[in-house]
């Protein structure tokens, strides 16, 4: 019987110890998002002069057909 219930209590331990490691998982987790966010959220607007000149000179030198 003693046996039985040393089993019991080290299951329901290692059951807590597995909710434990989630639980900390998953806030370093949340709190990596949290650090990465500042470096994402000042994006330099892609500049469109690039692109229009970039097009009307593929214009310029395209063949007539």
């Amino acid at each position: 019987m003693i046996a039985m219930l040393q089993l019991v209590i080290l299951a329901i331990i290692t059951l807590f110890a597995v909710a434990a490691a989630a639980a900390l998982h998953w806030l370093f987790l949340k709190a990596a998002f949290v650090m990465m966010r500042p470096a994402t959220a000042r994006r330099i607007p892609m500049r469109s002069e690039l692109v229009r000149g970039t097009s009307q000179l593929a214009k310029a030198f395209a063949s007539p057909r």
